[in-house]
Parts: C-alpha cells; sequence; structure tokens
C-alpha cells in the first residue's frame, strides 16, 4: 500500500525527510513555535465528532502561529486550507460495496490490510490497529521531526512504538469505548447479539493498556476523566482536562431565518442506544397528541431495517421525523436557526458538542443529564433526566408553550458560549499544554545528558 504524504502544491521540508534541521526550523522552535501532528484514523466531519475536533484544533494551533499537520486515515477529514494532510490509505471497508471481495493480492504482503479486512468479516472493528501499524511505518521510512504528536482517540499500539523512539505522544480519549459497548450491552435481546458486540468492541483491550502506558493523556471534561479512570485504570491526576470548543463565527445565531415554532432538532446516529433517540421519540409521540404540527429534524442518517425505523412504524412517526446527513456547517448552522427547540436527550456524553453548537446559535436546549452534559452547558439550558421519556416531555411541553422562556433561554445560551467556550480559549489551553510537555523533555535530556561527577559516580556504586 503507497502512502500519499501530503496535499497538492506542498513540498517537503527538511524536517519531513528525515535530514537535518535548518536553522530557521530551529529558531522557530525557540521562538515558542511548534511543529504539531495531529492524528485520526477516521476524520471526515460527517462520520463523527473526531473529525470536527481536528478541523478546529489544526485551525486554532495555526492561528496561534504553530506549524500543523494531520496524519488521517480515510475517510479524509475537511481541514483549513493551511493545514497539510498526510493521507494514510486504508481498505475503508465501510464504505466498500462488497468488503468481502474489498482484499487482493498485494494486500497480503501487509499485515494491517489483512487485519483490517479480517477483523470486518469477522466481526470485529480493526481500524485503529491498522491505523496504528501504518503510523509506525511512516514514521520509519519518513523520520519526521515533530515536537507534539497528538493523538485523537484511535489509541493504537503505534502510539506507544513511537513514545519509545522519543515522540512526545498526546493523546485524547473523548470518553471510554466502554460506555458504548455497556450500553448497547443491556439492549442486546439475544446471547448472539452479545457476542457480536463484544467480538466488535473487542480494539477496547488494545486502548486500555495504551491509555495506561502512554505518558500524556487528556480528555474534555472532568466527567470523562472519572470514566477513564474506572474504564483504564489511569490515575486521575495523570490525565489532563482540556474542554471541546465551539466555532462561535460560524456557530450564530441567522436573523434572516425565521424560527418554525413547532419544529424540533436533534443529532444522533440513529441505531446508537447511547444517543437516547429512542427516548425523544417517545416523547414526541406523546406531545403531538396536543401539538399535532410538531416535526422533529434528526442530524445523521437512518439505518434501513434498523431498531430506530421500526421505532418510527411502531410511533407512526415515519412521516414527522426527517433525517439529514452529509450536511456542512452552513447547513447545519441553518437547520438550527429554523428549529424552536434543540434536544440532546443522549443517555452519555464525554463532553456534547451538538450541545454547545446549539446553544452558540441562540436555539433554546433541552438537554439530558447524562454524562458531562451538566458540565458542559452550565445554567443556560433545560436539564432532564437521562433516560427519562416523562422528564423530556415535561420540559418540551413547557418550552412550546411558552415563546417568552424559549427567547430567553436562547439567548442565555449564545451568551454562555461565548464566555465560557470557544476554540480561541481551547486552542490557547493546548498550546500551553504542549509547551510543558516540551519543557518537561528538554529538563529531562539535560539531566541525562549531563556529566556525571567522579563523587556522583562512587555515590552509585556505593
Amino acid at each position: 500500500m503507497s502512502y500519499l504524504p501530503v496535499t497538492d502544491n506542498i513540498q517537503r521540508t527538511p524536517a519531513d525527510t528525515g535530514m537535518p534541521r535548518t536553522d530557521a526550523v530551529a529558531g522557530a522552535e525557540t521562538a515558542g513555535k511548534l511543529r504539531i501532528a495531529l492524528l485520526g484514523y477516521r476524520s471526515h466531519p460527517h462520520v463523527g465528532g473526531q473529525g470536527i475536533y481536528l478541523h478546529y484544533l489544526s485551525k486554532s494551533l495555526l492561528d496561534l502561529g504553530h506549524s500543523v499537520d494531520v496524519i488521517s486515515g480515510p475517510p479524509y477529514p475537511e481541514l483549513d486550507p493551511r493545514v497539510r494532510l498526510i493521507k494514510l490509505p486504508s481498505l475503508d471497508l465501510y464504505a466498500h460495496p462488497n468488503p468481502t471481495r474489498a482484499l487482493r493480492p498485494t494486500h497480503c504482503l501487509s499485515l494491517a490490510d489483512f487485519y483490517e479486512w479480517w477483523s470486518k468479516l469477522s466481526g470485529a472493528f480493526g481500524e485503529p490497529y491498522s491505523f496504528g501499524r501504518r503510523l509506525h511505518k511512516y514514521f520509519k521510512k519518513h523520520k519526521p521531526h515533530y515536537d507534539i504528536v497528538h493523538d485523537n482517540q484511535s489509541l493504537c499500539y503505534g502510539l506507544l512504538a513511537l513514545q519509545k523512539r522519543g515522540v512526545n505522544v498526546v493523546a485524547t480519549v473523548h470518553h471510554p469505548i466502554t460506555r458504548d459497548r455497556d450500553l448497547a450491552l443491556t439492549a442486546a435481546t439475544e446471547k448472539g447479539q452479545r457476542w457480536l458486540i463484544n467480538r466488535w468492541y473487542s480494539f477496547l483491550a488494545m486502548q486500555k493498556k495504551v491509555v495506561q502506558q502512554l505518558n500524556h493523556v487528556l480528555t474534555v471534561s472532568h466527567q470523562s476523566r472519572t470514566d477513564i479512570v474506572a474504564a483504564f485504570g489511569r490515575p486521575a491526576e495523570k490525565i489532563q482536562v482540556i474542554p471541546n470548543g465551539v466555532d462561535a463565527s460560524i456557530f450564530k445565531p441567522l436573523d434572516d431565518i425565521t424560527r418554525d415554532a413547532f419544529r424540533l432538532i436533534t443529532t444522533a446516529s440513529s441505531d446508537q442506544p447511547l444517543k437516547g433517540l429512542s427516548v425523544l421519540l417517545r416523547a414526541l409521540a406523546q406531545l403531538r397528541r396536543k401539538f399535532p404540527e410538531l416535526h422533529l429534524i434528526v442530524i445523521g442518517k437512518l439505518t434501513e431495517n434498523g431498531e430506530t425505523q421500526k421505532e418510527l412504524r411502531a410511533l407512526d412517526l415515519h412521516d414527522v421525523v426527517q433525517f439529514k446527513s452529509g450536511i456542512s456547517n452552513q447547513q447545519l448552522v441553518e437547520e438550527y436557526a429554523r428549529a424552536s427547540i434543540a434536544i440532546v436527550p443522549s443517555l452519555y456524553e464525554g463532553f456534547g458538542l451538538p450541545a454547545a453548537e446549539a446553544m452558540a446559535c441562540a436555539v433554546p436546549l433541552v438537554c439530558s443529564d447524562g454524562g458531562a452534559l451538566p458540565e458542559v452547558v452550565g445554567n443556560a439550558a433545560r436539564l432532564v433526566r437521562a433516560g427519562s421519556v416523562e422528564d423530556l416531555h415535561r420540559a418540551l411541553h413547557e418550552l412550546l408553550v411558552n415563546d417568552q422562556t424559549r427567547e430567553k433561554l436562547g439567548e442565555k445560551g449564545r451568551a454562555y458560549i461565548l464566555q465560557q467556550l470557544s476554540w480561541d480559549c481551547v486552542g490557547k489551553k493546548m498550546e500551553h499544554y504542549y509547551h510543558q510537555i516540551v519543557q518537561q523533555q528538554a529538563q529531562e535530556n539535560q539531566t541525562v545528558d549531563r556529566p556525571l561527577s567522579a563523587e556522583s559516580v562512587q555515590n552509585a556504586y556505593d
């Protein structure tokens, strides 16, 4: 498998090729400017929040004057044009029309390719492990120099290999995926389903080992830190908390679009129990008895013949719930502008970016208390018990009958985002954290390189 190492019209610097660094590069480092690589095993923003995180973090670090590359497997991220994308192609089997036939004879020469293919066929998720092998191979071949290599929850063995080579590796754990697995197991009704769920989540054993052994781990909320301690056994004092941010210049109110009083909006993957969409659908079915005009926009993709589609039919909601996927940020902001209320019904969130984005757009928010959501929204949203159809029904009813309350709650949410969460703020916090790591390594290197005195040598033998 060949690497696609750079985007168009970008030349390699000496640091990229493994050649000795020039004075210009060294000078940039002494001036406090860092060379940073951000990693993502799959990073398109339409397949999850990880791509959104990479997009905004890379942009905020660039705006602070740092050099930033993103190293990613497919589907690839959408990045600021100034960010260089280094592509590590995979088989990308989830986009393949027939994964069984995706393997070619040349792929058998690559353990990463074969593992990814066999994992998919046997019910496991092998992308993070395979990404780690490709990542290590890329570094071994090209010998790029970075002050910081920052992983976005691949948590693959390749990170430990880089750390052993002296690379400053940082990993963000948005939340331990053990939560997703446990909720899926709870929802399973058959023994065969539980076996398949455990098989798919078998990558968690790797992630646990990597989280325990990495020198630097951060997460996006104090709730996630607590959960990482419980799930992966890493001490809390060895986990840094730096929150996600919101681009308030993009996610903002649009005064030229009129809100529809009976239009609700949520963001959810249709068949993930963790997102609590079923709770919202049941509350919606009850609310429509009094508000028959009520309808729901779901930012996400409906799985054909999946559990959500079956529930829509059972609740007679198939004509009033619309799914939209693959839309741009601007289209998402326009959807928020048309909605009267946003809902985040998740049973658990390690952070809850859709909640923050909705508030930034001044949409009144009804939000569950699952995981870190109370920590994220503060007092600027209406909180309900996670999993409670009754609580969600009551909160939505109160807002639907009171236009003034909705308006004030929306304004409060926007103000809260501007004061507490922004990518400018997050970028500066991340920059400070990176510098601490680089300075710590420099101090350790000085200690190692310092010649031993005759007295210290004698003390060592004594």
